[in-house]
């Protein structure tokens, strides 16, 4: 019996039908907005392939570094620029909240994203 439960980037839908199918390279994301919830649920759960999958290959690193103490426990998108289903480019600002240990934070961060051979890359972010 398998065990439904929503997904990590906070949309409410089971994980099944949200993040997994473009984790496992099943369809690739349709906006960048898509993109970035299913790069955060790969940090949430430490899937370094995915993450080094979805990075624009000008921009990737070699490796990502995790923190074992972090846990990311929400993901607020506050805007989008561009980014749909027919543009090139899109940015999106969001808000990852983590918790290490009894202390509380939050990455507030502005990521660009560029459309490339038909699918969403992470390009960079700049922290604020």
């Amino acid at each position: 019996m398998s065990r439904i439960h929503n997904c990590p980037c906070g949309t409410g839908t089971p994980y099944g039908d949200c993040c997994r199918p473009l984790r496992r390279s099943e369809r690739a994301a349709a906006t960048a907005e898509e993109l970035m919830r299913s790069r955060y649920s790969a940090f949430a759960e430490l899937d370094e392939s995915y993450l080094l999958r979805s990075w624009h290959p000008a921009t990737r690193p070699a490796s990502v570094a995790f923190d074992p103490d972090l846990r990311w426990v929400g993901l607020e998108i506050v805007a989008t620029e561009a980014g749909r289903v027919e543009d090139r480019d899109g940015i999106v600002e969001f808000r990852a909240h983590h918790r290490r240990g009894d202390e509380q934070g939050v990455l507030h961060e502005v990521s660009r994203f560029r459309r490339q051979d038909g699918a969403w890359l992470y390009v960079r972010g700049r922290i604020r």
